[in-house]
């Protein structure tokens, strides 16, 4: 069934809504595919950023069967748990499994894990592997339940390093307070640096965040309000029941 767009003014922002995420997931692919074929022909190249979980699972895999040039289309995460690619928690590991199959195999992949011990050891490495990226075509993030995105945690004592839009960094090394595994994070500039950001969300409690979001305008409280009350770059909500 075709999506609805909808202003939900109880809200105050625009979104799309979904009967179910196998609807969403259909219309997402189709979106994602089209301004990546349109990158490529105008720059001759396009770069998507995913995040990990299970909710862009079904995403993933119809984005995968896509028919574009995928040499030409470089994938990389928002953000990654610092454990190696063959770890359960491993969003790159997911991102192999689910994504860079059928069609999009052939796809560039840049990782944010690196070989450093830790994550903090790790950021200028991958400061550096960002350095030439350039504005990203598309950006799809997810959101927690305590409002985090990427891994923007709340609490986190990196996080005001994560949104500090003058750092001039790529990436910041988080460890959170209530979540496993230290975690590497692109810095909201970087995300910010992109054609569209794409919110891709399910469920009543994400709706019943985003409204809190709103009530307020306090970053360090909830992350994902840095991305919903930006004017830098066009969001996109697209959530399903």
């Amino acid at each position: 069934m075709a999506a609805a767009g909808m202003d939900l003014e109880d809200i105050g922002m625009g979104m799309i809504e979904f009967e179910n995420p196998s609807a969403l997931d259909i219309a997402l692919s189709e979106k994602v595919s089209g301004m990546l074929r349109s990158a490529i022909e105008t720059d001759g190249k396009a770069s998507l950023v995913v995040s990990g979980g299970r909710t862009p699972v079904g995403f993933f895999h119809l984005l995968s069967q896509q028919i574009l040039d995928w040499t030409q289309v470089t994938i990389t995460l928002a953000d990654e748990r610092w454990v190696d690619a063959d770890h359960p928690d491993s969003n790159e590991k997911l991102v192999c499994e689910n994504l860079l199959i059928n069609e999009a195999r052939s796809a560039h992949y840049l990782s944010l894990k690196n070989s450093a011990p830790t994550a903090e050891e790790g950021e200028s490495a991958c400061h550096r592997a960002f350095a030439d990226m350039g504005r990203f075509t598309v950006v799809i993030l997810g959101m927690g339940d305590d409002g985090h995105t990427a891994s923007l945690f709340p609490g986190a004592q990196a996080l005001e390093k994560g949104l500090d839009m003058t750092s001039g960094r790529n990436c910041v090394a988080v460890t959170p307070l209530h979540a496993p595994h230290q975690r590497m994070s692109l810095t909201l500039p970087r995300l910010l640096n992109s054609q569209q950001i794409i919110l891709h969300i399910s469920g009543p409690s994400k709706q019943q965040m985003l409204l809190r979001a709103n009530s307020g305008t306090d970053s360090l409280e909830l992350p994902i309000r840095a991305i919903l009350q930006q004017q830098t770059t066009p969001v996109a909500i697209y959530w399903a029941h």
